[in-house]
């Protein structure tokens, strides 16, 4: 972890700065590449201020950091070169205003208040102004396992899996009624804790349609039906294995 470019950052940084130990390699994973390119990083939930700093530092001098935060005294953190907007990232109507002075963004790193509410209005209101290629990331998403951060039928770790749903669900051989039209999202990668959602209009839009390279010349035959998998007569260790699977402790 200490020889992680992003966790040095987070170590230069002038003011306090919390985070947990685990994230740094997720952080580095996802970021790397937008290092010394010309950004728009933004960060919901400032506290103390010290992840701006580190952001700065982390991804270097061509990048626009913005902060939000419900804390009015987070305004103090302009006089630094940071752009600070107060707000409720639960409200849409602060979303519009926002996205009317800063669009498109890159990347959107969610690191707010962690009720259900205030992360999925946020990934519902910002997702389409997230650049093309660009990356909105809710962190702290253990919150779905805890009481206190709103109905857990409504958690936010339920609403990113109904995700993988809607990205299955565009292909190709669906009949119409059964293709997916919500398009906004290309993928989601899941990590302890954190949820990215990537953004890529075309490989979101491209058809789904099965393709060969070359027609065989003598087919082989398929054997995928051949394998004799019987649920109903599974060997004591395959279902063992089965119901592991589906076990989270």
């Amino acid at each position: 972890m200490r020889d992680l470019e992003v966790f040095k950052a987070f170590e230069k940084s002038q003011q306090p700065c919390f985070k947990h130990t685990t994230y740094f390699e997720i952080y580095e994973h996802l970021f790397l590449a937008y290092r010394n390119q010309p950004i728009t990083f933004v960060e919901v939930g400032i506290l103390d201020g010290g992840s701006l700093f580190m952001w700065r530092e982390y991804f270097g001098p061509q990048a626009r950091i913005i902060g939000i935060d419900l804390n009015p005294e987070a305004k103090k953190w302009e006089q630094h070169g940071f752009e600070i907007f107060i707000g409720s990232q639960s409200d849409p109507e602060f979303w519009d205003e926002f996205l009317r002075h800063v669009e498109p963004i890159d990347i959107l790193l969610d690191d707010g208040g962690h009720t259900y509410k205030q992360q999925i209005v946020t990934v519902e209101c910002l997702i389409n102004s997230i650049s093309d290629g660009g990356l909105l990331i809710v962190e702290d998403c253990h919150t779905s396992y805890m009481s206190g951060f709103g109905d857990q039928a409504m958690s936010f770790m339920k609403y990113a899996k109904t995700w993988i749903d809607k990205i299955n669900s565009r292909f190709g051989r669906f009949d119409a009624a059964r293709q997916q039209k919500d398009r906004r999202v290309w993928s989601i990668e899941f990590y302890e804790s954190i949820v990215a959602f990537r953004v890529n209009r075309n490989g979101s839009m491209a058809p789904s349609q099965p393709i060969r390279n070359r027609k065989p010349v003598s087919p082989a035959k398929d054997y995928r039906h051949e394998d004799g998998d019987d649920l109903g007569q599974e060997s004591e260790r395959v279902s063992k294995l089965l119901s592991s699977a589906f076990s989270i402790y």
